[in-house]
């Protein structure tokens, strides 16, 4: 394995109440006895085996027992058709936890990985709300939740999470959802985002 690195905007949504207890631990039992959602990642800049990764985006959606711990995830990954082929497969590597990192950890918990799709994927980031649309399969948008200064966010802040920075902004999603076998529709459920930054080294 070579080193890598990444990093950008990563906002989710889920079936789950306003915090998933999932999102703090694994262990924890999600709302509801399945827990649906997705992870939308818009690359600044990165590097995996050579090929740079600014511009790119990617969503990946799971359909996870209410205990998240337990394994059984079916997951689901989706590239912007315009990724070159070295891009997709430096993707697939860092997604699938081939390389290392924080997805070779989630990775473990994923028994079946539904082959990779290259569609178009529109995200729109601004300062209350973040938006990805995925034609015919997604459409999705979590808004930040207003807190005493209404001018800023509500946020954790020294949250451990493999995936996400420390702080991070909580708010609401409204996502729906269907790729044929993975279903779901939430309103005002579960939502945050970050910026990541990943930095792998295999010495």
């Amino acid at each position: 394995m070579n080193d890598w690195w990444a990093k950008g905007l990563i906002f989710e949504n889920c079936s789950c109440q306003l915090v998933c207890p999932g999102h703090i631990h694994f262990e924890q039992l999600c709302t509801h006895e399945r827990c649906h959602g997705y992870w939308a990642l818009q690359f600044d800049d990165g590097e995996v085996d050579s090929s740079r990764l600014a511009g790119l985006n990617v969503v990946i959606a799971y359909d996870a027992p209410q205990r998240m711990i337990d394994g059984g995830w079916t997951q689901i990954m989706f590239v912007n058709e315009e990724a070159s082929k070295d891009q997709r497969s430096a993707l697939e590597s860092v997604f699938r936890g081939d390389l290392g990192g924080p997805w070779a950890i989630l990775g473990q918990f994923v028994s079946e990985r539904l082959p990779t799709r290259y569609v178009p994927i529109e995200m729109v980031s601004d300062a209350p709300t973040k938006t990805v649309t995925i034609p015919g399969v997604l459409d999705a948008t979590v808004e930040m939740i207003r807190g005493k200064d209404r001018s800023e966010p509500v946020t954790f802040e020294n949250i451990f999470n493999q995936i996400h920075s420390s702080s991070q902004v909580i708010g609401f999603g409204d996502s729906h959802y269907d790729d044929g076998v993975i279903r779901f529709d939430t309103k005002r459920t579960h939502g945050l985002w970050s910026q990541f930054d990943w930095n792998v080294s295999t010495d």
